[in-house]
């Protein structure tokens, strides 16, 4: 969500009356926005703009009353605040002074393009950085705030000039996982120091989720999503790409991931146009409802995209995946913890469990496994109404469509199998604890 305190508390009131179930809004905006050539950005100074968010504690403890966590934004890069009205700390100025930014061949800060205006870095290789950060995170975590999207990362320049001393084209890949260090260190450190008893409860962590990385980087990090795709149907940038990303990344160690649901790129030039269509955006919600994290996006440019508040239309149907993705929160529980154990993605390419059947070797993004015992055939094409699903060489039962009850018997073979708008294929073993808890839950939250 975004918008400040009133366009929160009205979109709450809208998910109320068509009782979704909400874990936390994610109020990426909470220090402030302006107008930049490319849409609506933030203001990179790591604090509430209590214009944007009056009231910001009192909203905190509402949401929180109801089980409702708050989640913020953040990233390694600090925006020059000299021009931003109600602004308590100029965080760019204390990390200059601090001599804590990454300098270029002059020894000065090194300022880096992003997009509409340039940043300074924070040098993470600094022996100082971590600490001053950790402040950072814990006047925003003081507040009551328990999660935060860690963005960035990827983005050291080559020519830099590190406090390290290293090559800045070797450093480029670990600066992410040092980024995702100092997040988790944090995380930990915050755990430690609460009493016993809430040091074990789950509902009372902190957590990040992160895009960039390297090889270390899921040591680190808790949550990964993948990026900024364009809201379009597309293979090389769309919702397809969104799930090739999620596939290929999650056999590379990155076990807990998702996408934007509708995509985030919009573009809006005279010649050029990509907005975000209610159909996209309703089949990318069907498609996150079966990945880790369900969590939606207003993207670059918010009025030009359909929003899961736009309508009734839209809001009934976000409720409708929301639950789907709640119905199988029994089995995340258990993929989180073998992923945790053996490394195993929760989202699952084929071959990974069925490597003799030379058929799912030429499957892409057209479908994929929950762990074993959940098959999910997404509809990614505009207008489609259809898909074609296969079913895989060397299992032993047959798979059962939860909407229809229809059992699927035949090894190796291919069918075409109805998919209206809210009920995505999606497939069980015949048979399976899994699969019957998840149909049982389906019923218990109306929707099946």
């Amino acid at each position: 969500m975004q918008g400040g305190t009133e366009a929160v508390r009205r979109v709450w009131d809208e998910l109320k009356d068509h009782k979704v179930p909400v874990s936390a809004f994610w109020l990426q905006d909470w220090v402030g926005q302006r107008e930049t050539m490319i849409g609506s950005q933030l203001w990179w100074n790591w604090e509430v703009d209590t214009t944007r968010y009056h009231g910001w504690q009192q909203l905190i403890n509402d949401l929180g009353a109801k089980n409702i966590k708050v989640m913020t934004y953040c990233n390694p890069c600090l925006a020059p605040a000299d021009e931003k009205p109600n602004q308590r700390r100029n965080l760019f100025e204390e990390a200059k002074k601090l001599d804590i930014l990454v300098k270029d061949k002059y020894g000065e800060p090194y300022m880096v393009p992003n997009t509409a205006f340039d940043v300074g870095m924070l040098d993470l290789t600094h022996p100082d950085t971590a600490a001053w950060f950790k402040q950072v995170l814990q006047e925003m975590v003081d507040d009551g705030v328990k999660g935060w999207m860690a963005d960035f990362g990827e983005g050291l320049p080559v020519d830099a000039t590190l406090y390290s001393g290293e090559d800045p084209i070797s450093a480029h890949n670990r600066y992410p996982e040092l980024w995702a260090q100092i997040n988790r260190e944090f995380v930990e450190e915050w755990k430690s120091g609460r009493a016993a008893k809430e040091r074990e409860d789950p509902e009372e962590a902190l957590v990040f989720f992160m895009r960039a990385g390297f090889r270390d980087s899921p040591k680190w990090g808790m949550l990964f999503w993948e990026g900024d795709q364009m809201v379009s149907w597309q293979a090389n940038d769309g919702i397809k790409s969104s799930v090739v990303g999620l596939l290929s990344s999650g056999i590379s160690g990155y076990a807990f991931n998702h996408s934007d649901i509708g995509g985030y790129c919009a573009v809006n030039l005279p010649f050029i146009k990509y907005h975000r269509s209610e159909e996209l955006l309703m089949r990318w919600m069907e498609l996150n409802a079966f990945t880790t994290v369900f969590r939606t996006h207003e993207g670059n440019k918010p009025s030009c995209n359909s929003q899961f508040y736009s309508n009734h239309k839209t809001l009934s149907h976000f409720a409708r995946c929301a639950k789907m993705y709640k119905a199988w929160y029994f089995y995340r529980i258990q993929l989180v913890k073998e992923a945790a154990r053996k490394g195993l993605p929760v989202c699952r390419h084929l071959f990974l469990h069925y490597p003799n059947d030379r058929n799912v070797h030429s499957l892409s993004y057209q479908q994929f496994l929950i762990g074993t015992e959940i098959l999910v055939v997404p509809v990614l094409d505009k207008g489609k109404k259809n898909v074609k699903a296969y079913f895989p060489e060397g299992e032993t039962c047959s798979w059962q469509h939860i909407w229809s009850g229809k059992l699927f018997k035949e090894q190796g073979s291919e069918a075409w199998v109805e998919a209206p708008v809210g009920y995505p294929p999606v497939f069980i073993k015949a048979g399976s604890n899994v699969g019957e808890t998840f149909v049982e839950n389906l019923r218990n939250l109306g929707i099946l």
